[in-house]
């Protein structure tokens, strides 16, 4: 059995759609996953990288895009009132409910969809308040230690080389995005292809560096 940690964010749709898809796209494998939030934010701030939400253009694409990915893998998707909106109090209220850094899949199940299938204000404190009362929590989501878990996470998933959310790391192997979904299933397959150069060698080339003066 091989198992994977998902790296994710409740502010990403992307992320989302990962999760409402991967029962499906991985069905009749074997494999275990920890699913581990991370604060998006402080991954971009990392690598020097805008989220899609800070650039207008890109902005409109994403959004179009997800709602399109929603439509066409049959997947709930309603765009939350405001976004990007502040992720913290869902990831540390998912955090308040395990007494380490990997939560339930009925915790990121039930979290995801308050935010991407109702259509109101993510951050709303009353609706945060309702949605808190629906999970059994272990510690306070304010505590220190859920912020140090989630500081610890990201700290670690930034360790791994991860630069974006959804990622999945199986075999210290990672994968990117909703479409990487397909590249994980082969990798679980034992496809050949990832024992081979394509994969250990893709970037071992020269680059183009910038030179902004």
């Amino acid at each position: 059995m091989k198992h994977i940690t998902f790296h994710l964010d409740f502010i990403s749709p992307y992320a989302y759609l990962a999760f409402e898809q991967l029962p499906q796209a991985l069905e009749g494998l074997s494999y275990s996953v920890a699913y581990r939030p991370v604060l998006l934010g402080a991954l971009l701030k990392h690598h020097g990288q805008l989220g899609p939400g800070e650039i207008p253009a890109k902005r409109t694409w994403t959004y179009r895009h997800v709602l399109w990915l929603g439509h066409k893998h049959g997947i709930p998707i309603q765009m939350p009132a405001t976004h990007p909106y502040n992720p913290l109090p869902h990831l540390r209220l998912a955090l308040a409910t395990t007494a380490d850094g990997d939560i339930s899949r009925h915790v990121a199940e039930t979290i995801f969809r308050d935010v991407w299938r109702t259509g109101g204000e993510a951050g709303d404190v009353t609706r945060l308040a309702a949605l808190a009362a629906q999970l059994k929590q272990v510690r306070d989501s304010g505590s220190d230690e859920a912020k140090a878990q989630l500081k610890a996470n990201t700290d670690d998933a930034i360790a791994q080389g991860v630069f974006g959310v959804p990622a999945f790391v199986v075999d210290g192997r990672l994968f990117w995005g909703f479409d990487g979904i397909a590249m994980l299933r082969a990798c679980l397959e034992g496809d050949a292809w990832f024992s081979g150069p394509n994969w250990a060698e893709a970037d071992q080339r020269p680059m183009l560096l910038r030179n902004n003066r």
